[in-house]
């Protein structure tokens, strides 16, 4: 064993919950941050896409901002690209996640860090909705890889005991990437009302490009687990000795769906990742555009020109992302404590419940109680409650397989998951623009219709197994 990764695999006497980072020595904390570094940007990615989404159709489009005729065309084209970046987020998880496992976690990574990078800056030079969205699909390949194989590699390298603190802290710190998102918004837009840039959306994904560097340190520092090693020499020897044993085969979907186990483990963590994911990008992560549905005609009251308005809607959905994903850093945050006093299932279920509670409740009140006020104690309630779920699946799904299928089976949770869930947003937009259409805020009826879809993660979890204080499965 390298012996950067040597650590107790119970906490010493003496040693809290509150105190796991004692135990880790310099290596085990530069793969945490280097991980986490890799998460962040990768969901900074995400959301630098959801805040220039509808500008970005707008002007692919040809359509005028506060264009009530085109508004459904603009609506279906930005649930379209949505759906299409999560296909790509989804068959990039599955991909990358059986790459995880046969070629190594940290090459694995790398690939995927550069793969979201480039066609995050390449998108930004789309000239119309089908190329725009085919670039969206190609940085999806690479958001979705990263995930599975960031998770893979800190829960290989950590003790059990400071395995889910450090996959909880992994997952909290990426919402500081959204956030990143929300604060690049906002200096984009101040810089597009001055005239020093032409258009807000495409530097946003411009500065997407950054994230790529963080390939050089990896490269020259991070090796692969020995958890990991260990298996491939495993896979060796059997293939030498001329023996076919799907145990030993890294990234095997045979094993996965043939061993009974995992088969289970695999339908389970599927049924949670869906949920979560309709909730979040099929609901969720649209409340900029409920956000700017609603306040519109409170501005064009005031008299502004379609300028001035719509600066100050890209101004107001990008404070909605950052007061979102405060609140998310925190539920995150608080799930991680949460499971580690009454276990992995009941956290879940009261996650389950707050997300449809809070998220039916955001859309249909926004605006409606303390006026502009309410984008400040709604949306980050929403963004706790709704997100927290997401701190759970980092921490869940690697507990739930073997080393040779821990990142190919935590990719098939979260992304297969996900790939179900890539209509969501496409029937959330087609809600808005034909069921609801002729009430005066469709966004709302349309994202409250849609929150039935958490009880698709509350149905499953009696038959998800508790995990809380055991070691990873062998």
């Amino acid at each position: 064993m390298h012996p950067s990764e040597i650590s107790p695999s119970t906490p010493s006497a003496g040693t809290g919950d509150d105190a796991w980072w004692k135990e880790l020595n310099r290596y085990q904390w530069f793969v945490f941050i280097v991980a986490s570094l890799g998460w962040l940007f990768d969901t900074m990615d995400q959301q630098l896409f959801n805040l220039a989404r509808q500008p970005a159709i707008t002007e692919l489009v040809g359509a005028m901002p506060g264009d009530a005729a085109a508004g459904g065309r603009v609506a279906e084209a930005a649930g379209m690209a949505t759906s299409i970046f999560i296909v790509g987020w989804a068959l990039g998880g599955l991909i990358f996640g059986i790459l995880g496992d046969r070629i190594g976690r940290v090459k694995t990574m790398m690939i995927t860090i550069l793969m979201y990078s480039a066609f995050t800056g390449l998108s930004a030079l789309s000239v119309g909705v089908w190329d725009f969205a085919v670039f969206r699909f190609l940085t999806g390949l690479g958001v979705g890889g990263e995930f599975a194989v960031g998770v893979t590699l800190v829960a290989e390298v950590m003790s059990d005991h400071a395995r889910p603190h450090a996959l909880g802290w992994l997952q909290a710190l990426s919402a500081l990437g959204n956030v990143g998102a929300a604060l690049l918004s906002l200096a984009m837009t101040r810089l597009e009302e001055t005239g020093a840039i032409g258009s807000y959306w495409r530097a946003m994904f411009l500065i997407g490009i950054v994230p790529a560097l963080l390939t050089v340190p990896i490269f020259l520092r991070v090796h692969e687990p020995e958890k990991w090693k260990a298996a491939a020499a495993r896979r060796t020897a059997a293939r030498q000795a001329g023996l076919s044993d799907p145990s030993v085969e890294l990234g095997s979907l045979r094993d996965l769906f043939g061993d009974p186990r995992w088969r289970h483990n695999t339908i389970v963590g599927m049924l949670l990742a869906l949920a979560g994911v309709i909730g979040l990008w099929g609901i969720g992560f649209f409340s900029p555009d409920l956000t700017r549905t609603v306040f519109r005609k409170s501005y064009e009251a005031q008299g502004l020109s379609d300028r001035e308005i719509t600066s100050k809607l890209h101004y107001l959905a990008s404070i909605v992302f950052l007061v979102q994903n405060i609140g998310a850093f925190f539920g995150i945050y608080a799930f991680k404590s949460v499971t580690q006093v009454i276990g992995r299932r009941p956290a879940f279920g009261i996650s389950f419940v707050l997300a449809m509670v809070s998220t039916a409740f955001t859309f249909g009140f926004l605006g409606k109680i303390l006026g502009y006020w309410d984008v400040f104690w709604m949306i980050p309630l929403m963004g706790f409650c709704q997100i927290a779920l997401f701190g759970g699946y980092a921490i869940y799904f690697p507990e739930l397989f073997p080393t040779h299928l821990r990142s190919t089976g935590t990719s098939f949770c979260y992304n297969v998951g996900r790939l179900v869930a890539a209509p969501g947003s496409t029937v959330l937009k087609l809600f808005e623009s034909r069921v609801f259409k002729d009430f005066s805020e469709p966004a709302r009826y349309a994202g409250m219709a849609m929150c039935s879809a958490f009880l698709i993660g509350l149905l499953a979890l009696p038959f998800a197994p508790e995990t809380k204080d055991q070691p990873l499965p062998e």
